[in-house]
């Protein structure tokens, strides 16, 4: 079983394609149903964000995987194949493992060391366990990134000098006006972005915060957490008549403000400037609401163009964290690759002591009234022709287990050999010397 990911990411892809590309959490578990029904898909977990989609999968062969993934994402999202592949990648085996670590970890992200990341990839997650569309492989893989996550978290402080992109945008913010302190702010969506945009507003000495959702309800909750106010979202507009700065961030599927809406709203407000940051995937916010007089307009890829003040210091959590990774990396490889290797070197010790066994049992029986040293010489004589051919494959095989290619080689050598591989705690005990990988047989004569 192979993982693989393939994706597009905000280095790979620019926002309209990023926003065709997403899915919205409403629909994933129907999504990731349809996808693991696609051929030599085992298990999968599809990471939707406002930077990324990825998907990740399990997969018995690995260029059928990628072929189904490919042709899933041009049926579904109706985009043509030859275009979406200028903007994918494709991570197999142990690259794949490798880039979810980097990816859980804040390591890939627009601006590293964010923290949302890290809950996204664990409910990205949580969504395929209860589609039922994972399995071991993806399982194991999965919780063991989780882990590295919070391990590169708690052993690097990386989250104590973040900048997601809700700090960003609140940076961005800072940055146009120098101090929010009375000024008008009107958050649009009540959701985890928008949760932690005000967070950040506040802490950033914002005084006056207004939010508005199509949900008024979620409007009011997340209003009361950052001591604002919630509006009612179809009268959003007296309000965008006298604020300084919106920060939008709704799950709307389509422009939430259009051209001509905005054009009337700055009409009123009488030669005031209005900031307006997009932080939603898909865009709230039509791009020409930036060519009107006044209104600066910045989407998500705008962010990626803001200083932080905290740059040094995350960019040396990083170093740490790469480093952190490469171990966890050589752990993983390990473990995934002794799944395969040692119990192929075990049948393959069995399959090479059957046949030693029948023939010389054949052998025995046919020459009869053989003394006790012919028969041990015989044996001894066995033992080395086993020994001798099944060295150079067995060792081989040791040489390749702690590469990528591991798993490839130990395939090859049991579709070779026709070898029967059981788990380990199964098996028989037989000795692997970690010299010759010779069976060490011992035959008393009777």
């Amino acid at each position: 079983m192979f993982p693989v990911a393939i994706g597009l990411n905000h280095r790979s892809a620019p926002v309209e394609i990023r926003e065709q590309m997403s899915f919205h959490p409403s629909r994933m578990q129907e999504v990731l149903r349809e996808l693991n029904s696609y051929p030599g898909i085992e298990g999968v977990v599809i990471l939707s964000t406002c930077n990324r989609t990825e998907v990740y999968a399990a997969t018995t062969d690995v260029e059928v995987g990628i072929r189904s993934i490919k042709k899933f994402l041009v049926n579904y999202r109706g985009i043509e194949e030859n275009i979406l592949e200028q903007y994918l990648y494709v991570h197999t085996l142990y690259d794949s493992v490798r880039h979810l670590f980097r990816v859980v970890s804040g390591l890939d992200s627009m601006v590293r060391g964010e923290t949302q990341i890290l809950g996204q990839v664990s409910d990205a997650y949580q969504q395929a366990n209860e589609a039922e569309v994972t399995n071991k492989t993806v399982n194991v893989l999965f919780q063991t990134a989780l882990a590295v996550g919070k391990r590169v978290r708690t052993e690097t402080l990386i989250d104590q000098h973040p900048v997601s992109i809700s700090y960003t945008a609140v940076e961005l913010a800072k940055q146009h006006f120098g101090e929010l302190e009375g000024k008008g702010i009107l958050i649009m969506g009540a959701g985890e972005m928008s949760t932690l945009t005000a967070k950040n507003l506040v802490a950033a000495g914002a005084t006056t915060v207004l939010v508005s959702n199509r949900s008024y309800e979620k409007a009011v909750l997340l209003a009361k957490e950052c001591s604002g106010r919630a509006v009612r979202f179809d009268e959003m507009d007296q309000y965008l008549e006298k604020v300084d700065i919106v920060i939008s961030a709704t799950a709307s599927t389509h422009f939430v403000l259009l051209p001509e809406r905005m054009q009337k709203i700055m009409a009123i407000r009488k030669g005031r400037s209005m900031l307006i940051i997009d932080i939603a995937v898909p865009r709230d916010i039509h791009p020409e609401v930036g060519q009107i007089p006044l209104v600066t307009l910045f989407d998500i890829d705008d962010l990626r163009g803001v200083v932080d003040r905290h740059h040094q210091e995350r960019e040396l959590a990083a170093v740490n964290a790469e480093k952190i990774i490469e171990e966890e990396m050589l752990r993983f490889l390990k473990w995934h690759n002794s799944l395969f290797v040692v119990p192929t070197i075990l049948a393959l010790q069995e399959k090479g002591q059957e046949i030693k066994e029948a023939q010389l049992s054949r052998a025995f029986e046919r020459l009869g009234g053989l003394t006790p040293n012919q028969e041990k010489i015989i044996c001894s004589m066995a033992n080395s022709i086993v020994n001798h051919l099944l060295h150079g494959p067995i060792t081989n095989l040791k040489e390749h287990a702690s590469t990528s290619q591991g798993h490839l080689y130990t395939e090859i050598l049991q579709n070779l050999f026709d070898l029967d591989v059981q788990e380990e705690d199964k098996r028989p005990n037989l000795t692997v010397s970690q010299n010759s990988g010779q069976v060490h047989h011992h035959r008393r004569a009777e």
